[in-house]
């Protein structure tokens, strides 16, 4: 039954997605407020270089503000090999934007639902990873380097951020799909300097099932719930390591958060007891405006007239300390 829930929502999320699409395209709408724009996984990246806000996330579009007030887009910013794994027209989930090294980095799950690697648990699975672009700007276009899978192929991945450990290497963190596994991980790779491959085997830094708040309920019985989603890694002012991540409450999307015991990837990682965010929110990240605020990008989710509908919202955040506190909703 969560198999077939998922696989509804996913398929609404992304009809609500092209519904919205193809309206802009019709009508070539500019100057949207962040409310209006139906988007899952919303990522914001604040580029000093242009002085602009570029948000991405599952969908493979690009939209544009100087204010976080208005939006212009969306614009098509990805250029993938039609020849690789990803085939022609490949899904793009919860699409990342990030600038190291003066180059622009396109974090995001490819999927090609017509290459099935076999089944689990009744489930078929359809080939899909966490991949990595790159462009000279941020606004692209986003195209693939020398590496064709990061990840080995017979694992279903997705949801891949960055991160520079304290080792100064950098990494990605991605999510092993509970589909494949009965327990989603979230787990670290290295990646080349340049970004442009990985380095090695991947590590599970932890299991769904490691959090003391996500649920569910299977055959009449609570048990740990068995969706990771949506890593996003930060520190707070005093130094300290943290994770965000999202998964159920029965059938609230919930997000939480962990924190590293040693500062690094390594860990231990400890859960929080209680999530950061309201009900219904979920697969959050953080950025600094202009003028020096850390906003949470989240999206909301709930069901209108049998479809799923999730929309960008901003919170204040205080990292102040040692953790941190999700404030009010942040309206520029």
């Amino acid at each position: 039954m969560l198999y077939l829930h998922i696989m509804k929502l996913m398929l609404s999320i992304l009809l609500s997605a092209l519904t919205i699409t193809g309206a802009f395209a019709r009508g070539s709408r500019h100057d949207l407020p962040l409310d209006s724009i139906i988007l899952s996984d919303p990522c914001i990246l604040a580029d000093s270089a242009t002085m602009t806000y570029y948000m991405t996330g599952t969908g493979g579009k690009m939209w544009k503000s100087r204010d976080l007030k208005t939006w212009s887009g969306p614009f098509d910013v990805v250029e993938t090999d039609t020849l690789s794994w990803m085939g022609k027209q490949p899904m793009i989930w919860a699409a990342e934007l990030h600038r190291h090294n003066g180059k622009y980095y396109y974090f995001a799950t490819f999927t090609n639902q017509k290459t099935i690697l076999g089944e689990y648990r009744g489930n078929k699975l359809e080939r899909r990873a966490s991949h990595v672009l790159v462009a000279d700007r941020a606004e692209g276009p986003y195209r693939p380097m020398d590496d064709e899978t990061y990840l080995p192929a017979d694992k279903l991945t997705l949801d891949g951020t960055f991160w520079v450990d304290a080792d100064g290497k950098p990494y990605m963190v991605y999510c092993w799909e509970w589909l494949q596994n009965w327990d989603g991980t979230i787990e670290k790779i290295e990646l080349k300097p340049d970004l442009s491959g990985s380095v090695g085997e991947g590590e599970i830094l932890f299991r769904a099932s490691d959090s003391p708040w996500s649920r569910e309920v299977v055959d009449g019985k609570v048990r740990p719930n068995r969706v990771t989603d949506g890593p996003w890694l930060f520190r707070t002012q005093t130094g300290r390591l943290g994770m965000l991540w999202t998964s159920w409450i029965d059938n609230v999307y919930t997000q939480g958060v962990a924190y590293s015991e040693s500062g690094t990837l390594d860990g231990p990682w400890i859960q929080q007891d209680e999530p950061v965010t309201p009900p219904d929110f979920g697969h959050s990240m953080l950025f600094r405006t202009f003028d020096g605020r850390l906003i949470m990008s989240v999206h909301s989710h709930k069901s209108v007239d049998g479809r799923y509908l999730r929309v960008p919202h901003l919170f204040e955040v205080d990292d102040s300390g040692d953790r941190l506190i999700v404030g009010k909703e942040f309206r520029p």
